[in-house]
């Protein structure tokens, strides 16, 4: 008889949960900076465009470092890694303050978006490589789906309170201020996780071992599946860069000020900024909806069609999208975008159960590195090419093509990848790696 299966397995190990926390911290932090950054820059400066620029300069950080910080994750103490992204995060949350209350040029919040992208470009390798040295095998796909619903409880709460804080005291340097405090928390708590020792690559550090990583998913046609699948998706059918507009410009806060009317003091209502709030909650409806979808498969047994699961996710993320990119009701934009968040959701877990099982553990920094860059950068990217694509043909076009591009990628993928539509359960793969 089978043991039943425990959806708190990976919670019960202390360094899990120490490393779970102060990602949740960090990533709730992050998602606070984004997101008054993006209001700050297109209310200072009113082009669309800026949003685009917005999340170019975070990609390009992880494009140019993302290797390298990969092959130092290999070689070098992950924990401290770690704890130095987050500072360098807590830093440009600094910077932006500054611009924010002295007034700087639009475009200095430009540049503080680039080191936070150097941040991202190192903790991502890093607090992906530290995973497995702080829970048994057994667990990793328990907690790659817990570390998954931290994120996504991350952003909603980041998300909900940069909104909330600019709706009330119309001020984000006060948002810049609350990320570099919870940074400064988080780097405590990592200096309090015990991970396994691990040995270290036996070969020296070169320019074959920097593109390791690349080689090594070009030879495992699942995992490159995957990730491509999930590149192209979130690259054309990315709407949240966009938010700023659509909740200025496009979706209708009527009967949203009303329901808050209902629940608010009249005073507090006079100061609200309605549009702010619905910035707010537009921008955490991704993440709620993932939350409950990462709820939901952490106490459900492993996937027997992961494979299936995963195209047809992608397949329902497009047709949200499309579906928000149409909507001019507030509560229908926040359904739709929920759905987008649930359906990516189901991606993000099977991809990233498929990296920790199929990887050796003396290469997952590059590996990780790898990811980062073809799939957490395409959010930045995504945001790049959403920008101008709203500049060009405005941005309901923009949000409905993405879309529409989205379905023809899931199509394409189940046609030149057959063996991902007859993926076998994930948690038995470590036996034919």
């Amino acid at each position: 008889m089978q043991n039943a299966h425990d959806p708190y397995a990976a919670l019960r190990h202390r360094d899990y949960g120490l490393l779970l926390g102060s990602n949740v911290l960090a990533a709730a932090a992050a998602e606070m900076q984004f997101a008054a950054a993006e209001w700050e820059l297109f209310e200072r400066s009113g082009l669309p465009e800026y949003l685009g620029y917005g999340g170019l300069a975070q990609f390009l950080p992880v494009l140019l470092l993302g290797l390298p910080a990969g092959q130092a994750v290999d070689y070098f103490n992950r924990k401290f890694l770690l704890m130095a992204a987050h500072a360098l995060m807590m830093l440009a949350s600094v910077g932006l303050v500054l611009v924010s209350l002295l007034g700087w040029p639009v475009e200095m919040i430009l540049v503080f978006m680039v080191l936070a992208g150097c941040s991202r470009a190192l903790g991502m390798p890093a607090r992906s490589s530290l995973l497995p040295l702080v829970v048994p095998v057994e667990v990793i796909g328990n907690a790659v789906t817990w570390t998954s619903s931290g994120w996504q409880v991350a952003r909603v709460t980041g998300s909900a309170l940069g909104g909330l804080i600019i709706a009330i005291t119309k001020r984000p340097a006060d948002v810049y201020e609350a990320t570099a405090i919870g940074l400064v928390v988080c780097v405590v708590a990592v200096v309090f996780i015990r991970p396994r020792l691990t040995a270290r690559p036996a070969e020296p550090r070169s320019l074959g071992n920097l593109l390791a990583g690349i080689r090594f998913i070009w030879r495992q046609d699942l995992l490159l599946a995957a990730i491509t699948l999930d590149l192209f998706a979130v690259l054309l059918g990315g709407a949240t860069a966009l938010l700023p507009i659509y909740a200025k410009e496009i979706v209708r806060v009527d009967a949203l000020a009303a329901a808050l009317g209902a629940l608010l003091p009249p005073d507090l209502m006079t100061r609200l900024d309605v549009n702010a709030v619905s910035f707010g909650l537009l921008r955490a409806a991704e993440s709620i909806g993932a939350f409950v979808m990462a709820m939901v498969i952490a106490h459900r047994p492993p996937m027997q069609r992961p494979g299936r699961a995963l195209l047809w996710s992608v397949a329902g993320f497009g047709a949200a999208i499309i579906g928000f990119g149409l909507s001019t009701n507030f509560f229908v934009s926040f359904l739709m975008l929920a759905l987008t968040g649930a359906l990516d959701n189901v991606s993000v877990v099977i991809r990233g159960t498929l990296m920790q099982m199929l990887t050796p553990d003396e290469m997952r920094g590059r590996v990780a590195a790898v990811n980062s860059i073809f799939i957490s950068s395409t959010n930045q990217l995504g945001a790049f090419e959403s920008g101008i694509a709203a500049a060009l043909m405005g941005p309901v076009a923009a949000v409905v093509v993405g879309g529409c591009g989205t379905l023809l990628v899931v199509a394409s993928a189940a046609l030149y990848w057959p063996r991902l539509r007859r993926l076998e359960p994930l948690h038995t793969l470590k036996d034919h790696g």
